[in-house]
């Protein structure tokens, strides 16, 4: 099989900006034709700027975003390709057998690196290698004492990265999510890096949360930036991780049994900040009385607020903005980056003031794009767990 290599990005690329990085990348790609074993690029990865820059260029040609749409299942599952940039995103909070904490993260991007109308098919050739479609991995794994992260990038291409229907998988190289149909679920996802490896089966019952209205997610006050937005909060988790590969052992005595919940986010958009947004803070909670919490906020000269609490049953219901107050209380320098790994959240409709803390406070993600990731404990009106994404710092 032809494999495209995935190898550390070059530290040359860090006075790119984050549009050019990801042409210069897919150019790369693009040229390289040699036959190589794909390699990760994990904590050695440099940071060419923030996850809120990468996806908040304004992007003239892409299709937009507008209200009044629906999400339909299987096929909102698929990519979107006339739009700019998707994901397909995990987050889990897991225990071993021996009752340890242990937070986890997978996500597929999908980045198109041009409109619908500058395709490059007049270049495609029988071999599928042209594309204007580029897929990045990112995987995690975070103990209370360790935090390991890796990414991979990939052109889109039937043997290397992409998406199937049926069944439906989401791949890049042997990262990959498999289910048994078109469905999502049930699933397994599998990933093997040289630095941690797991596989995990991936259950539900539960319907999919719309997020914001009927799918429609706002990002902005004046209502300029939006994403179409699905969850599903609601999974059930057995499997095993390896948290820490080494040369000199490698073997099944590493693997630790894992069990616990996760949270799928289905999100696609051709721009998801304005020029006057920085980045967001976004919390997946899931609370002890058995609802579930979506919120973030996104900074800028006036900061937008979003929220959903959400039922196993299906039911779930927005929560006006005004009601949300969030507060950092504690910050945690990481290298050039400062990060509020601590929050107070009070939302009064709801009978809810908690604060949040993290896991490990030093999750950042030191990749090609540079975010803070991981799990979080939640204490007050509410107990429970959750993760915490934070870009833009």
């Amino acid at each position: 099989m032809i494999s495209l290599p995935t190898r550390p990005i070059s530290s040359v690329l860090a006075t790119f900006s984050p549009r050019l990085l990801v042409l210069v990348i897919f150019i790369s790609a693009l040229l390289l034709a040699a036959c190589s074993e794909p390699k990760s690029s994990g904590n050695e990865g440099i940071d060419t700027g923030s996850m809120g820059n990468l996806l908040g260029n304004k992007s003239e040609g892409f299709t937009p975003v507008l209200p009044g749409g629906s999400i339909t299942f299987p096929a909102d599952h698929q990519p979107h390709e006339g739009f700019r940039q998707e994901w397909w995103y995990l987050t889990a909070n897991l225990k071993t057998e021996q009752g340890k904490p242990l937070g986890l993260q997978w996500t597929q991007f999908r980045i198109a690196l041009s409109p619908p109308d500058r395709s490059l098919e007049q270049l495609t050739d029988s071999r599928g290698w042209a594309t204007d479609q580029l897929y990045m991995a990112h995987s995690a794994v975070t103990t209370q004492t360790s935090h390991l992260a890796s990414e991979r990038w990939s052109r889109a291409h039937p043997q290397l990265a992409g998406v199937d229907t049926s069944p439906f998988t989401v791949k890049l190289d042997n990262w990959q999510w498999q289910s048994q149909g078109e469905a999502l679920f049930p699933a397994s996802l599998t990933v093997s890096d040289n630095k941690f490896a797991y596989r995990l089966t991936l259950s539900t019952h539960s319907p999919y949360q719309l997020q914001g209205e009927r799918g429609f997610s706002i990002k902005s006050a004046d209502c300029s930036v939006a994403s179409y937005y699905y969850s599903q909060p609601f999974i059930e988790v057995e499997g095993w991780v390896t948290p820490e590969k080494n040369s000199e052992n490698e073997g099944d005595s590493e693997r630790q049994r894992v069990s616990g919940k996760a949270w799928l986010d289905r999100e696609w958009s051709s721009q998801f900040l304005n020029r006057s947004q920085q980045g967001w803070d976004w919390f997946s909670l899931r609370l002890n009385d058995g609802s579930t919490l979506m919120l973030f906020q996104l900074r800028g000269a006036q900061n937008f607020y979003s929220a959903r609490r959400m039922f196993v049953n299906g039911s779930g219901h927005n929560i006006e903005s005004g009601m949300i107050q969030m507060t950092a209380i504690d910050w945690h320098r990481i290298g050039d980056n400062h990060y509020p790994v601590s929050w107070k959240i009070a939302i009064p409709s709801e009978q809810i003031e908690i604060t949040t803390h993290s896991l490990n406070p030093n999750a950042n993600m030191p990749l090609s794009v540079s975010y803070w990731e991981g799990p979080i404990k939640i204490q007050g009106s509410h107990s429970g767990e959750g993760y915490m994404e934070l870009t833009g710092y």
